[in-house]
């Protein structure tokens, strides 16, 4: 089983940048695809970014598409999210799980974007 901590989130400026991180325990962690998730207030939660088991395939989302990155770090189990560029509309709670088959999600971190 996976468990996930979120960190690196805060208030920032438009324009800015953060970089969020996520800490998996169990034993899966390099064998399995990872994705950020945010939720805004009122609306669902939806897929950010992406990436393959080993690294080599990417995905991000239109709205986010050249302003974000997703990476990972399979030695110590962590996958980060690399925002530039950010804008108020991307103010969220920002989650990372796996691709397929979630587990228990975990806090997630707090991004605030103000205009």
């Amino acid at each position: 089983q996976v468990q996930l901590v979120e960190s690196g989130g805060g208030l920032v400026q438009a324009g800015g940048s953060l970089r969020l991180s996520c800490a998996a325990s169990g034993n899966i962690f390099s064998i399995t695809a990872m994705g950020w998730y945010r939720q805004a207030p009122g609306k669902q939660r939806e897929l950010v970014a992406a990436i393959s088991s080993g690294g080599g395939t990417n995905y991000a989302a239109d709205s986010v598409k050249g302003r974000f990155t997703i990476s990972r770090d399979n030695a110590k189990s962590t996958v980060y999210l690399q925002m530039h560029s950010l804008k108020p509309e991307d103010t969220a709670v920002y989650y990372c799980n796996k691709v397929r088959d979630w587990v228990e999600w975990g806090q997630g971190t707090q991004v605030t974007v103000s205009s």
